[in-house]
């Protein structure tokens, strides 16, 4: 790449961090005030994109272009404060996690709304009036729109420092970020002040998103593309920090501008395409600065978050009631291909249940007992998928010993990410854990010649005496209840103890000769042997594996399935894993809307159920046993 060219790259990375920067802005105000991790923040965005083109097509183009846009971005920020008082000011005293999930349930809601009222396919805007030409830079034609762009990040900067910091909203926001109940007690009439913060994070998304209409269509992915670069910003930059958000869009956007400039080179006789880092340059940079410096490029540690919600009751041992309806239960799923022998579906149905029943509790083992909240656990599920897959397929070995195999293959991933992600608490280790689950993803969709890229890998099919589906569900059913009953009994095992001393008080574990971190570090580790396992049945069960095993999305529904059910009760992953994928497939059976109803229904058990639906039957039972007493 000639001069000129990087000149041009580096141009095109300053237009767009400025979108970049403004979602980015918009999020870390939001969390810096409310301590909510906005999951729907991108679907803010989305709305943006899709407003401004309604608007230009109503208005007519034109020099009504510039208006619309404006008009988007306010409208977006209605939509947001209506969003805040009538939804998220009832999860304020939810634990934190449960507000993600009520976010998580609202992008569900936006994304069919969108598609009912624009309709699934990609929506071209105008160009921008007067901007619609290129100018020479260089001997290379330069978009005169971006030049534009580059010039809105600094500016929007400039009036978001002016507003923090010369008004007395800016100081009561500022105040906020520091001490939410200290500012509630001076007299500050909070739930305003959140609704206000609120509204202009998803405002700045918006006009993010209807700066862009020229660029790139409107279309209905963008909710989740954008949503993983908002959290690589405000990570990176710094959570709360609006010119560290503006620092570490700029980095992400010029690092990534550049790798499209290389291209591919050769090093030693070895082709690289840096183009395709692309793809997850972001979380590498990501990952780098969390290993290094924890808080962010220009953020501040964090301070421990006071969370109204109750505190968490020790884990009791099954009593007789529950053991008997454990029986119970397990005689129900010993019966269960009898019972539907008439609807082999039934029969994959509950082989689904079962794997996601294993994978949500692998992944409630470290967020509950173990306290580390993990957004990437779908790397060691992947993990197991693919090792079982190229197991099978590349070294011919029967399928038998891959279902031991390829658990340790998520195991060893554990072990290095593991190694890192435990020196890091909270959102931050959360963050990290996207960030090698994201990798894992780029490297799976990318290695064509031996994962298959994204197409995937097919032919995976369990051995010959497992080809009868009601064979195979009893199979995984041996292999997902005993894997349940070691995971449970290694949260009462000393081990357990050792790791819940660690989340409930760090300093005294670690003051009588415990060590924490080592304890988490394996407690990763054994987390991801069951996932990978629950990969390897899933992997077999379909018959072939594709990145979407890896995908941010199936993290995602781990998190939902944990917190649905109930983050403190044993049961809950259980209980929630199978709501979750019952309700997902019902729905979607039934209607084309089925995210914004799946969504819906979330959102009524998140308000109904804020403990979880487990967390609930669980506090009833307890509250009827202390009346007998």
């Amino acid at each position: 790449m000639n001069f000129s060219g990087l000149v041009v790259q580096l141009l095109n990375g300053l237009a767009g961090a400025s979108s970049l920067f403004l979602v980015g802005a918009g999020l870390s105000l939001i969390f810096g005030v409310t301590r909510i991790v906005n999951f729907a923040h991108g679907s803010f965005y989305m709305l943006g994109i899709y407003i401004a083109y309604m608007l230009t097509e109503r208005l007519g183009g034109g020099l009504w272009f510039w208006p619309a846009l404006l008009l988007a971005s306010l409208a977006v920020g209605v939509i947001g404060a209506i969003v805040e008082i009538v939804l998220l000011r009832r999860v304020y005293r939810a634990p934190e996690l449960f507000q993600l999930l009520a976010t998580f349930a609202l992008m569900l809601v936006i994304k069919d709304a969108a598609l009912w009222m624009w309709g699934a396919e990609d929506l071209l805007g105008p160009r921008a009036p007067g901007l619609s030409h290129a100018v020479p830079i260089l001997g290379r034609m330069f978009p005169t729109y971006d030049l534009f762009l580059i010039v809105v990040g600094p500016l929007v900067l400039g009036l978001l420092w002016l507003l923090l910091t010369k008004t007395r909203w800016g100081t009561l926001v500022r105040a906020a970020t520091q001490d939410r109940e200290m500012v509630s007690a001076l007299g500050v009439n909070q739930a305003w002040l959140f609704t206000a913060v609120f509204a202009l994070g998803t405002m700045l998304a918006g006009l993010g998103g209807a700066l862009q209409l020229p660029r790139e269509p409107a279309n209905l992915g963008l909710d989740l593309a954008t949503i993983g670069d908002a959290f690589v910003v405000v990570v990176v930059g710094g959570m709360g920090s609006i010119p560290g958000a503006y620092v570490a869009a700029l980095l992400i956007a010029e690092i990534k501008a550049i790798c499209i400039g290389i291209g591919a080179v050769e090093i030693f006789g070895i082709a690289f395409s840096f183009s395709k880092l692309t793809l997850v340059v972001e979380f590498l940079v990501m990952a780098v600065v969390l290993v290094v410096r924890p808080w962010g490029l220009m953020g501040k540690p964090q301070a421990v978050s006071r969370n109204s919600a109750p505190a968490e009751a020790p884990l009791r041992q099954a009593d007789a009631a529950l053991k008997i309806a454990g029986g119970v239960l397990l005689l129900a799923l010993l019966a269960w291909p009898v019972a539907t022998a008439n609807s082999p579906y039934l029969t994959v149905l509950a082989i689904d249940l079962l794997t996601a029943a294993l994978f949500a509790t692998s992944l409630h083992f470290i967020m509950g007992p173990a306290g580390m909240h993990s957004f990437g656990h779908a790397a060691y599920f992947g993990l197991g998928a693919y090792g079982a897959a190229l197991l099978v397929r590349s070294l011919g070995l029967p399928m038998e010993l891959t279902l031991l195999l390829s658990p340790l293959v998520a195991a060893v991933g554990a072990l290095v990410f593991g190694w890192f992600c435990v020196r890091l608490s909270g959102v931050y280790l959360a963050m990290l854990t996207l960030a090698f689950s994201q990798i894992v993803w780029s490297v799976v969709f990318q290695w064509d010649d031996f994962t298959g890229g994204s197409n995937g890998l097919t032919g995976v099919w369990p051995a010959e005496w497992l080809a009868d589906k009601r064979t195979y569900y009893y199979l995984t059913l041996a292999l997902v209840v005993g894997g349940i009953l070691l995971i449970r009994r290694a949260l009462f095992a000393p081990f357990g103890y050792a790791m819940r001393a660690g989340r409930d008080s760090p300093l005294r574990a670690d003051a009588i000769g415990i060590d924490v971190k080592r304890i988490q570090w394996v407690a990763f580790v054994i987390a991801a042997v069951f996932a990978g396992l629950a990969g390897a049945l899933y992997a077999f069960s379909k018959g072939s594996i594709s990145p979407d095993t890896v995908a941010v999305g199936r993290s995602v529904d781990g998190l939902v399935m944990v917190l649905l059910g109930g983050l403190q009760t044993l049961a809950g992953p259980i209980v929630g894993a199978v709501t979750f994928t019952w309700l997902q497939d019902a729905v979607a059976r039934n209607t084309d809307y089925w995210k914004a109803l799946l969504g819906g229904i979330i959102l009524l058990l998140v308000l109904v159920f804020p403990q979880g639906i487990a967390g609930f039957v669980g506090g009833l039972f307890d509250r009827r046993r202390e009346a007998k007493a």
